[in-house]
């Protein structure tokens, strides 16, 4: 599959990996890499890969 982007998920304070991350596909590719990856092992860690879920809108600051 073509990969249009990729960005890994790092802690705003230290910044090291918060152990997932992003990538971007085209929707047409999306399922298949998903059915692909998802339950595959790499670098000794099994893979959890889905499609990614709008976050739910926060409150304001205090």
């Amino acid at each position: 599959a073509e990969v249009l982007g990729a960005r890994i998920a790092t802690d705003r304070e230290t910044g090291r990996s918060r152990g997932f991350g992003f990538v971007e596909v085209p929707a047409d590719q999306a399922q298949a890499v998903i059915d692909a990856l998802n339950g595959a092992e790499w670098a000794g860690r099994q893979l959890t890969v889905n499609e990614a879920q709008p976050r739910p809108e926060r409150g304001p600051r205090r």
